[in-house]
This record gives C-alpha cells, structure tokens and sequence, in this order.
C-alpha cells in the first residue's frame, strides 16, 4: 500500500459518512447551479436553428464543390495518363 493510500484511509476520506456528506453537497451545488441557468426564448432558438440550418448548407455547397472539383481534375490526369 502507497503512502497516498494510507494518508486517504487514516483520514476518512472515503468513510461511508465522509461519502454521503460529499454526495449531500453535490446534489446541494447542483440545485445552487441549475437555477443560475437562463433559458433561451422561443425567438432565439428559431433563430438559432435557422442559422444553424443555413450554415449547414452553406458548408454542404462548399464540400460538394470542392469534391466535384477534385474529381474532375482526377478524371483529367487519369485520362492524360
């Protein structure tokens, strides 16, 4: 057994009480945290969602392209060569 394990056990680290203390403030901070937490409109997640959407297809174009553009200039060598 390292030093580190012995150091934890003489301590009650990991005790059943110590556990169930560490576990109570957890679910306490959670609750804390959770009600800091601001929710979005309706509004903005439309127009969020739009955005996202119209990027996305925007990138899906610029892929296609790019990929089109490949593979013509693929085909053109295999066909040289």
């Amino acid at each position: 057994m390292s030093s580190t394990q012995t150091k934890d056990t003489k301590k009650g680290r990991f005790s059943p009480k110590n556990i169930a203390k560490r576990i109570g403030r957890f679910f306490r901070d959670f609750k804390g945290e959770s009600k800091k937490i601001v929710w979005p409109t309706k509004k903005q997640v439309v127009n969020n969602t739009i955005v996202v959407i119209v990027m996305m297809l925007i990138v899906g174009a610029f892929i296609w392209g790019v990929d089109a553009l490949m593979s013509l200039l693929v085909n053109a060598f295999l066909k040289i060569a």
